[in-house]
């Protein structure tokens, strides 16, 4: 698939096609080294940008080396990525115009607590954020079992400084 790397409105640089690309072609292969997440962990660990693509339960990721790490993520995006026997393509989910950014949802599913991963795409149905709708209604779990545990602490303080007040 003949594509191009120049800038995007969504993040710094973008992956676009010269050429229309029917629906359910496969427009890029997402390839580097296939290294185990701790590995990766560690290498890129103060970075502030990574390709990391995790591969089937996210034990091993692919550090990305190629055209595909261009690709933008959309929360509406024009393709989707697909897993083959330790290969990832991507694949259009509609037809795409010569001339268009070729985009993906990225699906984050794992990253630091406090991370974002601010979604800049734009879209209509935009999230907000990078990672997917699962991993955004956990982290949201998360916190409202945070705060739960909070408060009860607070009552919980609150309370024994009434006691001891009464008592004297």
């Amino acid at each position: 698939m003949p594509l191009i790397i120049r800038s995007s409105a969504i993040h710094a640089a973008g992956c676009y096609t010269t050429t229309r690309i029917r629906k359910g072609a496969r427009v890029a292969e997402y390839t580097g080294p296939h290294i185990p997440k701790d590995q990766a962990d560690a290498d890129y660990e103060d970075a502030p940008i990574t390709y990391l693509f995790g591969l089937g339960d996210g034990s091993i990721v692919i550090d990305g080396f190629c055209t595909a790490m261009f690709i933008n993520h959309s929360c509406e995006g024009n393709c989707e990525t697909t897993q083959d026997d330790g290969r990832v393509w991507v694949i259009a989910v509609r037809n795409i115009a010569a001339g268009e950014e070729i985009t993906y949802d990225y699906c984050l599913y794992d990253g630091d607590e406090t991370e974002e991963a601010l979604c800049n795409c734009g879209t209509r149905k935009c999230r907000g954020t990078m990672y997917s709708a699962e991993e955004v209604n956990l982290r949201k779990k998360k916190a409202r079992k945070a705060a739960l545990r909070l408060k009860k602490k607070l009552a919980g303080r609150a309370a024994k400084k009434r006691n001891q007040a009464q008592r004297g």
